[in-house]
């Protein structure tokens, strides 16, 4: 018997050590694959940061450094997950209710836990890190002579470096789209006989960027100097217009023998008799040369086009972090508030890559850097995200791009007041009559105002500088209109 009871303790301990060595080499192994992707990462944003400084025209190599941001990104969202993740107990254990909206690349901690689930998971991150890594020093391998030619192109004159430090103050994760849509621009005239100019559409869903992303256009200085004059019409429909146009850029005695960029901007759909009459009032007064873009939510733009259609969609989960992790948190270091990046991640995927509402929410939360508030606020559009999902199907940032209405949260907890917002616009600012509420006075629950009322959403601080507003709707929740029409299973 004490032979076979030394022989069972023996074989115990032998698992004991077996496994705590196991640990110990794991989490070894993990930390020296963290400190190589941030020494690669280091290398990436170098390339990047260079090359986005010149004034790069090759289309191939203009891929390629898309290729580096998107690569870019990517390990920073690894790494942040690793280094944060582990801290999803602040958010008091609560389930991920949304998964469609959450991401797939959760990475537990490293150091292990004493469950066989939790090292099924240390095993699999550890896989997903290592294949992250190898796809990147690959991708840095092979960007040696990227970065060799890159320098040859002439550097790009820029403001003070300090307007760059912070993401929300310049056009981001467009820079490929921009350069598709100069590159159209710029492309030689079409041959002799055929005078007709060419027509870019671009397409996207409401606030996806179509109007900034023309703008930077229009600023450039390779397209400025091409064209002699840059019109913008704007409108509901092309019938609209009535020859009304605001003039972008005109200069007579540019070398550009006549020729026009039209920027067309519509907010419905197409008329194709009204777009013939001004397509070809358009072959016959512009010059030789001359380009039209067209932007629109409507797919049916795309058959107006002489190239290929320009679509624009959200950012993927990896970028859209790396933008609104700067937001939110401003001149703080993430790094040193792990607790508050880990929820800054939970918040951002259930955002769904909206611009409109990613400026928002992080202004709020940059206000007030306390892990209470931000867990608040994770509740509340965990909440909000599943209650429209339980009405309509579809998540409040989809059900706002299409002009239906939705209910917004409050972080204060209280039930009295109902509010709904629908139908956000946009106006050139500044503006004189702008109204003293914002869209974060009813988030923050310090505005409880009731009837109609417009709202300030935000202030972008990059061309074309507008600002957006919320056509507000709100009453007390025992007479409120809207709040008749909700499913009594749908009320949270």
């Amino acid at each position: 018997m004490e032979a076979i009871l030394s022989a069972i303790m023996s074989n115990l301990l032998s698992r004991a050590l077996s496994m705590v060595i196991q640990r110990y080499k794991r989490s070894e192994e993990a930390e020296h694959k963290i400190q190589r992707l941030q020494r690669v990462l280091l290398r990436v944003d170098s390339m990047v940061e260079e090359a986005e400084g010149r004034h790069i025209t090759n289309q191939a190599m203009i891929r390629q450094l898309e290729m580096l941001r998107q690569g870019m990104y990517g390990g920073h969202y690894m790494l942040d997950t690793v280094n944060y993740r582990g801290h999803d107990e602040v958010s008091g254990g609560l389930p991920v209710a949304l998964p469609r909206f959450s991401s797939a690349k959760r990475l537990p901690s490293f150091p292990g836990s004493s469950s066989s689930n939790g090292n099924r998971q240390n095993t699999e991150s550890l896989k997903n890190l290592e294949k992250m890594l190898d796809g990147l020093e690959t991708l840095v391998g092979d960007m040696l002579e990227f970065a060799v030619f890159s320098r040859g192109y002439p550097r790009i004159c820029r403001q003070p470096y300090g307007t760059y430090l912070i993401l929300g103050n310049v056009m981001f994760g467009r820079q490929m789209e921009m350069e598709t849509v100069i590159n159209f621009l710029l492309r030689p005239e079409s041959p002799a006989g055929n005078e007709n100019p060419g027509v870019l559409p671009i397409v996207g869903a409401a606030r996806i960027g179509k109007s900034t992303l023309v703008e930077h256009v229009c600023l450039d200085g390779r397209v400025r100097s091409y064209f002699s004059s840059i019109v913008l019409f704007t409108g509901e429909d092309l019938g609209a217009f009535r020859g009304s146009a605001v003039i972008k850029h005109q200069d007579v005695t540019a070398p550009s023998h006549g020729r026009s960029l039209a920027v067309i901007e519509l907010a419905g759909d197409i008329d194709e008799a009204a777009w013939r009459r001004l397509y070809y009032s358009a072959a016959s007064s512009m010059g030789h040369g001359s380009k039209i873009v067209i932007t629109s939510r409507s797919e049916e733009v795309v058959a107006l086009g002489t190239t290929e259609a320009l679509r624009l969609k959200a950012l993927p989960q990896e970028a859209y972090w790396y933008f609104f992790k700067a937001l939110a948190f401003g001149s703080a270091n993430p790094d040193d508030q792990p607790k508050l990046a880990s929820l800054a991640m939970e918040i951002a995927e259930l955002l769904n890559g909206a611009f409109l509402a990613g400026n928002i929410v992080a202004s709020l939360m940059r206000a007030n850097l306390n892990a209470e508030f931000w867990l608040r606020v994770l509740q509340c559009l965990r909440g909000c995200a599943r209650k429209h999902l339980l009405m309509f199907g579809k998540h409040p940032n989809r059900l706002l791009q299409q002009g239906r209405y939705v209910y917004t949260w409050r972080r204060a907890r209280t039930r009295d007041v109902v509010t709904v917002i629908c139908n956000p616009y946009q106006k050139p600012s500044p503006q004189d009559d702008v109204p003293e509420v914002t869209v974060q006075d009813i988030l923050s629950g310090r505005s409880t105002r009731q009837g109609n009322f417009s709202a300030v959403a935000w202030r972008s601080a990059v061309p074309p500088y507008y600002t957006y507003f919320a056509s507000c709707a709100s009453q007390t929740a025992g007479c409120s209109t809207v709040n008749k029409k909700r499913p009594r299973h749908a009320m949270v």
